[in-house]
């Protein structure tokens, strides 16, 4: 088994910062056939204008259907499988040297909360006058990207940002969340969550993060659960399960392996960490997922 093959941004078989492509193309290059579970250095937006099948985001199956967007996170494992007939829809890409040259903060991206690097952020299912709308912003952005026009970048950049802002208009934000405590808590769940993706294999305390933070553990926990509705220790537990999931599936590593690696000691105390947060032992998680995925 290999490990996660992670794509590259390109276009016509050149890297590129951005790229525009439909779902129809991508159904034509695959002959129809579901990718494997892969990785992106970029960000991705998929835009369903009709069709039907699931989408896998680090494990979570997810239904796709018309008037579904998704996001999809640089490293994020993803996997598409549709079903049926021929799909219909856009396919947006962008990296983080577009953002950087066209004047788009990465900040505003994460602020917008629609990309996730966790899997608490499910797709956005939008209503057919809102799908016109945005359907109308993605065939601007295609026109431009088609194009060979002065300041055609700068022209699909605007576009990018009206097309995320009108995303987020239908975003449902967490449990009666105060939207002041959202933006001041920003700067922090940012640095924290640079932080988890550094050491969540040798860091498991929450101290641990909210030293390195200069901060106490519990004003790390209020601002993630008053922000994320989740402490950070639920953070971090499910920072590990996913990695376990990703070296468990794509990697020939034994479940006593995979333990050393992510910081235990005990491959035992592994075991029953996994089984307490997920339900299930690590050799049952294999099965049905490998089933779902390969069926």
């Amino acid at each position: 088994m290999q490990e996660i093959p992670t794509q590259e941004l390109t276009h016509r078989n050149e890297k590129v910062f951005f790229a525009f492509r439909t779902m129809e193309e991508n159904h034509e290059r695959t002959g129809g056939k579901p990718d494997v579970p892969h990785r992106h250095d970029f960000y991705t937006i998929i835009l369903v204008k009709n069709a039907t099948g699931k989408h896998f985001v680090d494990y979570v199956e997810y239904q796709i259907k018309p008037n579904i967007i998704f996001f999809v996170n640089p490293e994020q494992v993803h996997q598409v499988v549709v079903e049926g007939d021929i799909p219909s829809g856009d396919i947006i890409m962008f990296n983080s040297d577009f953002l950087m040259r066209y004047s788009i903060d990465e900040d505003f991206i994460f602020n917008l909360g629609l990309f996730s690097c966790g899997t608490g952020t499910p797709p956005l299912l939008i209503p057919d006058g809102g799908m016109n709308k945005l359907i109308a912003l993605s065939n601007e952005i295609s026109d431009a990207f088609t194009n060979d026009e002065p300041y055609k970048f700068e022209v699909i950049a605007a576009f990018v940002k009206l097309f995320l802002i009108e995303c987020n208009k239908y975003a449902v934000p967490s449990q009666n969340l105060n939207p002041q405590n959202l933006q001041s808590g920003r700067p922090l769940i940012k640095n924290f969550r640079e932080l988890l993706d550094k050491h969540y294999s040798d860091w498991h305390k929450v101290s641990d993060y909210a030293n390195a933070l200069n901060i106490t553990s519990d004003y790390l926990n209020n601002v993630l659960k008053s922000n994320l509705g989740k402490t950070a220790k639920e953070m971090i537990f499910q920072r590990i399960i996913l990695e376990t999931k990703r070296l468990g599936l794509h990697t020939e590593l034994t479940s006593k392996e995979i333990a050393y690696r992510l910081g235990f000691d005990d491959p035992s105390h592994f075991s029953k960490f996994f089984k307490n947060e997920t339900g299930e032992s690590f050799s049952e998680f294999k099965v049905q997922l490998e089933k779902k995925l390969n069926p």
